[in-house]
């Protein structure tokens, strides 16, 4: 049996060579399977990019100091294009607030540069953002790039906030900078009572230029 690797378009392709896949009177089928690979993944939802980036983070997978207060909390996800191609080497940033809601603006606690691997991953470890006076939601930032690829800046929330009192589809809309209920994303908590640390999925897909 092959080993070779098929993209998204190439299975498409395939399809339309083996009559499973049709094309539309209009259309014809490399249109048809353009059409397709574009509907196949939604960008992920800009969000503002905030008063506390800074350039120059160090390439830390790990952001939270031995002793460090607050929820350890675990984030990892995949990068990838809206045809669900993986983007290795993509530069994913983000930064955040401490468990009290505090960035640190003189050096670079709770920031990295980080670059997804060649499966298109990328991984840290944290602590849980504190709540600020000038935001209503714990958050974290991320400013995620790659060639031929639009910028995206967003930021992830977390359905566990008390804020939206158990119900994120409906309260989400309390802090006014969620822009999309998308960018809130489930929490589990995993681990013994003495040692409970949080995981959060959070995929990012980008545009094309």
């Amino acid at each position: 049996m092959s080993n070779e690797r098929l993209t998204r378009r190439d299975l498409l392709l395939k399809c339309a060579a083996l009559g499973s896949l049709t094309a539309a009177p209009s259309l014809s089928v490399a249109e048809t399977v353009a059409f397709l690979e574009e509907q196949a993944r939604q960008p992920t939802a800009w969000d503002e990019i905030g008063p506390f980036y800074k350039r120059g983070a160090p390439r830390a997978a790990e952001l939270r100091a031995p002793g460090d207060p607050g929820l350890p909390v675990a984030v990892a996800g995949n990068v990838s294009d809206t045809a669900g191609n993986v983007l290795p080497g993509a530069s994913v940033e983000i930064w955040q607030a401490d468990h009290l809601g505090r960035y640190d603006l003189d050096g670079y606690r709770y920031r990295s540069a980080l670059l997804a691997d060649e499966s298109g991953r990328y991984s840290f470890g944290s602590v849980m953002p504190g709540h600020y006076p000038a935001r209503v939601c714990q958050h974290i930032h991320y400013l995620v790039s790659a060639p031929g690829h639009k910028t995206l800046t967003t930021q992830l929330y977390f359905a566990t906030d008390p804020v939206f009192e158990g119900d994120p589809d409906r309260n989400f809309t309390r802090d006014p900078l969620i822009y999309s209920r998308e960018l809130v994303r489930p929490v589990t908590l995993i681990g013994d009572p003495k040692d409970i640390h949080a995981a959060v999925a959070f995929d990012i897909v980008l545009e094309r230029l």
